[in-house]
């Protein structure tokens, strides 16, 4: 036990003795190369932490969160005592404080300056913003041992929990001396920021609207469009690098400030090689898809790391797309022409500003180069710049094609005008010589429609011809069986009378007049069928009848069905009437609804017909004539349960010379003189079909 409690007070002795006893020595010969001395990173610190009373050899780079109290705060004291080399006698120093975190800086127990708010609690803290902060002049002698002492309070980030604040911008710039050359440069930097970020802000905001307005005009000009956008992402990206560079914004601010401006640098890259491969090679090969995607990722992965580790990533985030750049110059060298070339000038001169920029950090080991702000401007505007070129060459060019191909047109167009004025004696020939074969032509085709209409109504004579033939032959009959028995009854009757059977001779006269009587009504009859062939042949007069439409529709029904008989022995179908007796008779020209009854009495039968040739089984084949008075108008129904008419041709079966029927069965002027008429009746004619079932047409009078 005495051990042990030996051994822990030797650790503490030997860390308070350790604490420093003599001043550091500044000499000019510290200065680097841009004339800073990073004392944050030099022995001879000592820190105390708050509340405690014990002083530990701790420099300021070596603060991390293990020194964080429950509230994730980090506060303390740090002191370094130094002394000047007689160098410094005629030479002012200044002391940069570049922390997060809040401060209070004393040289010789004396405050010279305080750096936000350190308060008591996270409510009261006030971070400080380092950024853009020139350094404070301070006048102490040489060779004189003197003590900074810095109160701070800082708090672990709520974007890591690795890292306290100060550490966002590197704890070994903590605290650091500046000579006089770095304050002149620091302070011409501070003059020269707003001048030159206002000059990008500016021309990346020209471009930008420049090139959406380019590309909103010429909207097949696919690549307009990605130069708009990639200009969109410049400008985006100088606006959060502004904001980075400023000193008012918060340490939230701050970082997503810094996450922003790393993503849109990676799209912005990322974007400005998919331009390139499509300006060189107007394709992404697919390698390259896999580069731009490693980028991307790169970009994503340095929104989250500072330091070292950051720096690397930012190095090979500007390397990498350079080779890209250089191997697609290289590869395109001897296809390159014309706007192209504004490209590769673009290009290469970025290029070199980068590597000449690598160099100069190298040489100087600080990021904070000579000219730097003009070496700036050229990695910024240089792509911008070159693409903006690269239009105004491309559509110099696309004008300089137009205009080619303008004087190729006009030359060809003078060409053409005379090969047109010969050609225009040839055709007026061939027209003149044509329009004498067209009417020659009209002439035939009006005399060839008059016979064919004439050979429609023949036709349909025909059909009823054969049908009053084979109609009038029934009473015709009748007229001689009767005649015939009546002869017979005569003989009969004067022997019974020479008998003088008067009464036998009075029931065989009474006999012998029915007969006379029936001989009449037969020939009535046939005298009627006679009349309506007569009025069906001869030359319609135009003048309108009362006709019953019952008995009109009947009668055609049946001279119909006798003349197809006629023609086809073997035809036979079942036809039907339901007739309404209450129809009145109405002014019609008999003679024309006549024909249009018989056609489509006769296009039933025919429907029928030909579905009963094709041998289904049960089918009764039958056509159907109804009338009807709907309101104020007649309705003449003709139906058939035969294939019907596909929908297809539907439209067409009142067309002029239109047919479904084999060549030579009918002429297809049918349905369109019975359309004719109807309509010249103030009617309609309409029909309803279905394919397989069956067709109805309807008149309406």
């Amino acid at each position: 036990m005495k051990s042990g409690l030996f051994i822990i007070f030797f650790i503490a002795f030997n860390v308070v003795c350790k604490a420093q006893d003599t001043a550091i020595i500044i000499s000019p010969s510290m200065f680097n190369s841009i004339n800073e001395i990073m004392i944050s990173d030099m022995e001879g610190w000592q820190f105390k932490k708050h509340g405690d009373s014990l002083w530990l050899n701790l420099k300021p780079s070596e603060l991390s969160v293990k020194m964080a109290d429950k509230n994730k705060r980090v506060e303390g004291w740090l002191k370094f005592r130094f002394k000047l080399s007689p160098e410094f006698a005629n030479t002012s120093l200044g002391l940069r404080y570049s922390g997060w975190a809040a401060a209070e800086l004393y040289m010789d127990g004396k405050l010279l300056q305080s750096f936000g708010n350190i308060g008591t609690d996270a409510a009261s803290f006030k971070e400080y913003n380092p950024s853009n902060k020139m350094p404070i002049l301070i006048n102490v002698p040489p060779e004189l041992e003197h003590e900074i002492t810095i109160r701070f309070a800082d708090y672990i980030t709520s974007f890591s929990s690795g890292e306290i604040k100060s550490n966002k911008v590197g704890l070994y710039q903590f605290i650091r001396f500046n000579g006089p050359q770095y304050h002149a440069r620091f302070a011409k930097h501070l003059r020269e920021w707003p001048v030159y970020s206002t000059l990008w802000m500016s021309i990346c905001t020209v471009l930008t609207l420049l090139f959406w307005l380019l590309a909103f005009l010429n909207k097949r000009e696919k690549n307009l469009t990605l130069f708009a956008v990639c200009a969109t992402l410049f400008l985006v990206m100088f606006y959060f690098k502004i904001r980075l560079e400023s000193g008012s914004i918060s340490f939230k601010e701050y970082v997503i400030s810094f996450a922003a401006f790393n993503l849109v640098s990676a799209i912005s890259t990322c974007l400005s090689l998919i331009i390139v491969a499509k300006v060189f090679k107007n394709k992404v090969a697919v390698w390259l898809k896999v580069l731009i995607a490693l980028l991307f990722l790169l970009g994503v992965v340095n929104m989250f790391i500072t330091g070292a580790s950051g720096a690397i990533i930012a190095a090979l985030e500007t390397l990498i797309p350079v080779f890209v750049y250089l191997w697609y110059i290289f590869s395109s060298r001897k296809t390159l022409k014309g706007a192209q070339w504004a490209i590769v000038f673009g290009l290469l001169l970025y290029s070199f500003l980068v590597f000449l920029y690598i160099a100069m950090v190298v040489k100087y080991k600080t990021e904070f180069v000579p000219y730097n702000m003009l070496i700036a401007s050229g990695l910024v505007l240089s792509f911008p710049m070159s693409l903006l070129v690269y239009i105004a060459l491309r559509f110099k060019e696309i004008v300089n094609e137009v205009r080619q191909n303008a004087e190729q047109v006009m030359k060809l167009s003078e060409e053409k005008k005379e090969q047109a004025l010969k050609q225009q004696k040839i055709l007026e020939e061939e027209v003149a010589r044509q329009t004498v074969e067209l009417r020659t032509s009209l002439e035939n085709l009006k005399a060839t429609q008059s016979q064919l209409i004439q050979s429609e109504k023949m036709a349909s004579l025909g059909e009823l011809t054969a049908g009053i033939a084979h109609e009038i032959q029934n009473p015709l009959n009748f007229v001689n069986n009767f005649s015939e028995v009546s002869a017979e009854l005569v003989d009969e009757m004067n022997e019974e009378i020479t008998k003088g059977n008067l009464a036998d001779a009075k029931e065989i006269a009474n006999d012998l007049k029915q007969n006379l009587e029936k001989i009449n009504h037969h020939g009535k009859r046939a005298g009627d069928i006679v009349k309506s062939m007569l009025q069906h042949s001869r030359t319609s007069s135009g003048q309108k009848e009362l006709t019953d439409i019952n008995a009109f529709c009947d009668e055609y029904l049946r001279l119909s069905y006798h003349g197809l008989r006629a023609k086809d022995k073997s035809f036979n179908a079942e036809f039907k009437t339901d007739f309404d007796t209450s129809l009145p008779k109405i002014n019609v020209v008999a003679q024309d609804i006549g024909r249009v009854v018989l056609n489509l009495i006769n296009n039933a039968f025919y429907a029928v017909n030909e579905k009963k040739k094709s041998g289904i089984e049960d089918y009764n084949p039958t056509v159907t004539v109804s009338t009807k008075k709907i309101n104020d108008k007649v309705e003449i129904k003709v139906s058939d349960n035969g294939n019907g008419i596909p929908e297809k041709i539907k439209d067409k079966i009142f067309q002029p010379f239109f047919t479904t029927k084999p060549t030579g069965s009918g002429t297809g002027l049918g349905l369109s003189l019975s359309y004719d008429i109807v309509k010249a009746h103030g009617g309609e004619i309409k029909v309803e079909t279905k394919e397989g079932e069956g067709t109805e047409f309807v008149i309406l009078l």
